[in-house]
């Protein structure tokens, strides 16, 4: 194997999707493995088949249309989860099976409820099933971060024998601190008899917030592939976040003893993809992809870097995808002018009436706003693909009064599977009554769990980005909605949340075992 790589594993279709309100329909899945394929991620973990006849679907979808990356299925080393994995794959160019069963003490006795005997022994017979499939399997031990050294090393050494060619080593809840982190991935490649014969890997969570520092002590203490996410997305608090683990690799080859080969200028692209498919919005301080990420405001720091970028900078803003280059669309921009620059930001559309829709909405949007840039675009053909497929609530149109002392009031037409009703109601602001009037028609009996507004570039004029997030029964959603008068983006960041909830409540929600 080659020692001076390191393998970039991409959750974000798995594990990125079971953080409550992220879940994607599979045509979102496929867009976003596209964009990982484009940055050259090694692996994409693609989805758990077994989980529901969605999941199957996607991951037989992103299976087909991925050639340069492999696509993994996850799997419980259970026979029929590995048969099913299995058959979701078997168009992949390249395939790979990622089983796993639990090993901790208190995950044996309390969830599985096996003898440590019967789990390697179950962890061998899935490894064998899996390589009848293919030759590249993957096999975790759950919480091995609270599991006992001695059984991890006999259970390792076991799959190893089976047939396992990679090893990963999870610290499934965020438990770790990273010099003991580093230390159980050196002692176990040390111990381990057989341990040149797999590539070890690690899939750190972020509870502690050390996912990324668990991640990089195990790389420098001999683990040659990280599990992550594209901006940390996942469970609780999320995984290891793709982009610092590439990204510190990158720029600290002084240190570390090998490098990815990602075409790290897509970071960002695929940043922003990913948050606007699943609501989640970055953060302005969010490392290498956050809007302050390279901005500087004390005056020292922005003196330093006009003389010597390096003064203050130790990465391009330009190496991970930010770019000052940017086409400035208006009113006058025709259709092949849009299209060309869509084409430039790797969107694509499935056909030439979802291309059509979306040029009528950015020439709607140019009326509103003197200059679209790619961050407008990219929100409007987010919204554009979600209404064409999913569509059974629409806002048709939107009347607020908000004044000094008085209570603001909404008026509103909904249209429900093609018909046209109204509404009206008061609330303690304008948003307040628009989602009154909303509820007042559809009577969702859901929960709000959160709402927040980010602006999608600077200016007045600059459009508002709602999320709204719903909670129903224990389903969890994310809508999202953008428009230049936030009032209307907040009513259809709602009905948008609305449709994922009809939608969610028609398959499996994805919320299945972890490693």
């Amino acid at each position: 194997m080659n020692n001076d790589k390191l393998v970039i594993f991409d959750t974000t279709l798995r594990d990125g999707e079971q953080s409550p309100g992220a879940s994607m329909t599979k045509d979102e899945k496929v867009r976003i493995a596209k964009a990982l394929e484009r940055m050259r991620v090694d692996v994409i973990e693609a989805g758990f088949p077994i989980a529901s006849q969605g999941d199957f679907e996607s991951v037989e979808a992103v299976a087909k249309t991925i050639k340069d990356s492999t696509v993994c299925g996850l799997a419980r080393a259970l026979d029929k989860d590995i048969n099913r994995a299995g058959e979701a794959l078997k168009h992949a160019k390249s395939a790979r099976i990622h089983t796993f069963i639990a090993t901790s003490p208190i995950h044996m006795e309390k969830k599985l409820r096996m003898q440590p005997d019967e789990v390697v022994e179950q962890a061998v017979k899935a490894v064998k099933l899996a390589r009848s499939f293919t030759d590249n399997v993957e096999f975790s031990p759950e919480d091995a971060g609270r599991s006992e050294p001695d059984f991890l090393c006999r259970i390792i050494e076991a799959v190893i024998d089976a047939g396992a060619t990679t090893i990963n080593i999870p610290d499934t809840v965020g438990y770790n601190i990273p010099y003991q982190f580093g230390q159980l991935i050196k002692n176990l490649l040390e111990r381990i008899p057989n341990s040149d014969k797999a590539i070890f890997s690690v899939h750190c969570h972020n509870d502690l917030g050390l996912a990324v520092g668990n991640s990089l002590a195990a790389v420098i203490n001999g683990a040659r592939q990280v599990e992550c996410t594209i901006n940390g997305l996942g469970e609780r608090a999320g995984n290891a976040s793709l982009e610092e683990i590439v990204m510190a690799v990158r720029t600290r080859q002084d240190f570390f003893p090998c490098d990815t080969t990602l075409d790290t200028t897509q970071i960002v692209p695929c940043s922003r993809l990913v948050a606007g498919i699943t609501g989640f919005p970055v953060q302005p301080n969010k490392a290498i992809v956050g809007a302050n990420a390279f901005a500087h405001e004390s005056g020292i720091h922005q003196d330093g870097v006009l003389k010597s970028r390096e003064t203050y900078e130790i990465m391009r803003a330009q190496d991970v995808g930010w770019s000052a280059n940017r086409i400035v669309l208006g009113k006058h921009s025709g259709r092949n002018a849009f299209k060309t620059r869509l084409q430039e930001l790797n969107i694509e559309f499935n056909s030439e009436h979802d291309l059509n829709a979306a040029f009528s909405r950015f020439k709607d949007l140019a009326d509103k706003k003197h200059e679209v840039y790619d961050e407008d675009l990219q929100a409007l053909v987010a919204d554009s693909n979600w209404s064409i497929e999913n569509e059974h609530y629409k806002l048709v149109s939107l009347h607020v009064c908000s004044e000094t002392g008085e209570t603001p009031n909404a008026k509103l037409v909904l249209g429900i599977d093609g018909k046209e009703v109204k509404a009206a109601s008061d609330g303690s602001g304008p948003v307040d009554a628009a989602f009154r009037a909303i509820e007042s028609v559809v009577n969702s009996e859901t929960s709000l769990q959160l709402y927040s507004v980010n602006n999608i570039t600077s200016g007045t004029d600059a459009q508002g980005e709602v999320t709204v997030r719903l909670e129903k029964a224990g389903r969890i959603v994310n809508g999202q909605g953008a428009d230049t008068d936030i009032v209307i983006a907040s009513a259809n960041a709602y009905i948008n949340a609305l449709n994922k909830l009809m939608l969610s409540e028609k398959r499996e929600h994805p919320q299945h075992g972890d490693v």
